[in-house]
């Protein structure tokens, strides 16, 4: 680890990428590979929710990027559509002091490559930090900006198009932390849940779980947590802790997803492309 603040660096996070893909199988998605190479490095709680930048991603996650990217692009690694990382034959077969060399060998491969040719500049981080993904910066970074009472609403706005029949904002102070009840009916079963929205720049921790849950006391079993933010491993293992009132979380990067999903203050649009056949108007 590095000096500052005890925050890996990339290079250090490779090998233990190679070992957290082969003690869950060989493959896992971003998440899941994110919280056992934490577990692995004994990453502490308080690096760990270190943000990066102004957008959604941690410093951990963000670093963690590169590694993958680099491993992938020895081939070590593999990924799908879906988010999911495999690890090859070539990759199972590596040994530390071989992940150590890879950096090298990646740059040397990228001078050889690069040409005179003017390029668009890039992120290293490959497919998470491209470009198709700072729409989500730039919409948390207008959802923070909003009031606190705006966000509640946003919230709303979401729950009732998500297939909620009631939703009340209550927003009071001395609530315990209670923004809102929401009613979802699902057939013939009706849900009363609690929701708490928080304008989070950074993560979320496990005690903030904890008082929301306890603030839950007596009223329901059902709660919500959205954030602007992100769940610390912990957080999330409190709201699925065995014997408790289960709550579902709603970090920044889902809420982006949601709100474009939903279609509410994002629009998506579909670009033409034209192809023409030059075969076609020779054989005419």
């Amino acid at each position: 680890m590095t000096e500052n603040n005890n925050m890996p660096t990339y290079d250090k996070m490779m090998w233990p990428t190679i070992l957290a893909l082969k003690e869950m199988g060989g493959s896992a998605t971003n998440q899941e590979l994110l919280e056992k190479v934490m577990e692995i490095m004994k990453i502490p709680e308080h690096i760990q929710s270190l943000p990066h930048g102004k957008g959604p991603n941690t410093e951990v996650d963000y670093r963690l990027a590169w590694a993958r990217t680099y491993l992938g692009k020895v081939k070590a690694l593999t990924n799908s559509e879906r988010g999911v990382w495999a690890l090859t034959q070539y990759g199972r077969n590596l040994t530390e002091q071989d992940v150590n060399g890879i950096p090298s060998i990646v740059r040397e491969r990228s001078r050889k490559e690069r040409t005179t040719q003017v390029k668009e500049k890039k992120d290293e981080c490959g497919e998470e930090l491209s470009a198709k993904d700072n729409w989500k910066e730039s919409l948390l970074s207008m959802i923070k900006k909003m009031t606190p009472d705006a966000f509640e609403r946003l919230a709303q706005l979401i729950l009732r198009e998500s297939g909620f029949i009631k939703v009340d904002v209550t927003g009071r102070s001395g609530d315990g932390g209670i923004d809102g009840i929401g009613v979802l009916k699902i057939k013939l079963v009706t849900f009363q849940v609690l929701f708490q929205c928080k304008r989070y720049k950074g993560t979320v921790s496990a005690s903030a779980i904890r008082d929301f849950r306890g603030a839950m006391q007596g009223r329901t079993d059902k709660g919500l947590f959205i954030t602007t933010g992100r769940f610390t491993p912990d957080a999330k293992k409190e709201a699925a802790r065995d014997g408790a009132p289960t709550i579902d979380l709603i970090d920044g990067e889902l809420l982006c997803d949601l709100l474009k999903e939903l279609k509410i203050g994002v629009e998506t649009k579909m670009v033409e492309e034209v192809e023409i056949k030059p075969d076609f108007f020779g054989q005419i």
